[in-house]
């Protein structure tokens, strides 16, 4: 059985229908990325899957006892409050000082327990809030723009980041982001998204699709190899069609 299932997911926000007939479906130990440009609905369908929102119609199926661990687009910490890193991290619930630094040994950020939240560089506080995330012992990573207000080398090296941990705890991993030539490679499958499913598939597959091509031109193509990384298992979704049907198959993981 899958993590998560997502089937026939539409929700409208008053006139605007923010999402239609959605279906999508995460593994284990996999990375989708879903793209789209702004105002698709990514965020929407993120907050339908971790249970935040109610869709008009469609379901959202969970395995039973998945853990989900979510690290969200932003969060603002008021500049004039002392927290530091430790602290934040026991918020809501009391965390022990061993689990603590294994998160963020866990998130690239050892060594940082000790400095104040608002003392952090953006690419420490998103590994800070991924260690949070990770606190949960994931079934099911889901990022938001992890990368917002970070350079490109800083958005790879977390990306990279993020691949580890899916290597060293086998959670699957949901992600949303902008960067495409990153991201994509990054991924064992991607879902392309505008208000509806456009296309999904491997990043190649995607990339060459014409309703891709469509939302973001072709520039993102050529550098998919870059950062292209190697598969341990194989995924069997190539599915980039004009009637926005799609048939979710299993697939095998060596």
């Amino acid at each position: 059985m899958s993590l998560i299932t997502v089937s026939g997911l539409s929700i409208s926000h008053g006139d605007h229908q923010a999402l239609s007939n959605v279906d999508l479906n995460i593994d284990k130990g996999e990375i989708v990325t879903i793209v789209g440009p702004n105002g698709s609905g990514k965020t929407t369908l993120l907050r339908c899957i971790i249970g935040a929102l109610r869709p008009n119609a469609g379901e959202v199926k969970r395995a039973a006892g998945l853990r989900i661990g979510y690290v969200p687009q932003s969060l603002s910490i008021d500049q004039t409050l002392p927290l530091r890193v430790e602290r934040f991290l026991s918020l809501p619930r009391r965390r022990a000082p061993g689990d603590i630094a294994a998160a963020l040994v866990q998130a690239g950020a050892a060594g940082l327990a000790d400095r104040q939240m608002t003392g952090l560089s953006g690419g420490q506080f998103q590994r800070v809030l991924l260690a949070r995330a990770l606190l949960e012992n994931p079934d099911l990573l889901i990022l938001d723009e992890p990368t917002t207000g970070l350079d490109q080398p800083g958005s790879a090296d977390l990306y990279a980041q993020i691949e580890q941990v899916r290597r060293e705890t086998g959670a699957a991993i949901l992600m949303v982001s902008h960067e495409l030539h990153v991201v994509m490679s990054a991924s064992d499958r991607v879902i392309c998204l505008n208000g509806h499913v456009c296309c999904h598939g491997t990043p190649e597959i995607v990339a060459s699709a014409p309703e891709y091509r469509a939302l973001f031109g072709t520039g993102t193509h050529g550098a998919l190899a870059l950062y292209r990384h190697e598969h341990d298992h194989h995924h069997d979704h190539e599915n980039c069609d004009h009637d926005h049907t799609h048939d979710h198959e299993a697939h095998t993981h060596a």
